[in-house]
């Protein structure tokens, strides 16, 4: 399958379906940190018309969207005013749903749990069909993610671990605290591309 991983600079899901034999690649408005010539350096929205046949969407920007910022909304942080959070939910919004109602036949896209304002503001809205965590497939660590998912099944766990740590969420204030919250783990990585990449397989046995 084309692969297009969207919002991703790290390659991991990208190197996953890679070493599976797909043509995978990323896109971020960041250079890829492995410097793989697989790596599109832009706004994924303008290559959603490329022929892919899935796209998964890591980490977009979701501060708005979320529900644990939801108070900020109507009390804005310094520097901010009201106006100025709702342009920028309405951004996240309108980003989310352009990633959702890509022309794509298989779309994953991650987020955490988003609060009713944002839920009303996106196209085609519907609940997160998943929430996976880390310690599900091989890591033992807390992070819950959910999925929206179109034209692929739920992931199934593959190796579930003792260990809760919530070691991202703990992690302390610094230049790179916010790459290694947005890192996908590599065995939530390897469940897609073994899951979500069979499906190829599956296709060409039915045809």
């Amino acid at each position: 399958m084309r692969v297009l991983v969207a919002c991703e600079f790290s390659g991991v899901v990208r190197r996953a379906f890679a070493a599976r034999g797909h043509d995978a690649w990323s896109c971020d408005f960041l250079p890829a940190e492995d410097r793989s010539n697989k790596h599109i350096v832009g706004d994924a929205r303008d290559i959603l018309d490329d022929g892919w046949d899935l796209l998964a969407v890591f980490h977009p920007p979701c501060t708005r969207l979320c529900n644990s910022g939801v108070r900020w909304l109507s009390k804005p942080p310094p520097g901010k005013t009201v106006d100025q959070m709702q342009a920028d939910l309405r951004e996240a919004a309108d980003l989310f749903s352009t990633f959702w109602c890509a022309p794509i036949e298989r779309v994953a896209v991650e987020n955490p749990i988003m609060h009713k304002h944002a839920k009303a503001l996106i196209r085609n809205y519907a609940p997160p069909a998943q929430t996976i965590q880390p310690w599900q497939f091989g890591h033992g660590e807390i992070k819950g993610t959910c999925l929206w998912l179109r034209g692929l099944p739920k992931l199934t766990p593959t190796q579930i671990v003792e260990g809760r740590t919530a070691r991202v969420h703990r992690m302390p204030p610094g230049p790179d605290r916010w790459k290694e919250r947005s890192r996908t783990f590599e065995g939530i990585a390897s469940a897609m591309a073994d899951q979500w990449g069979g499906l190829a397989d599956d296709l060409a046995g039915v045809a």
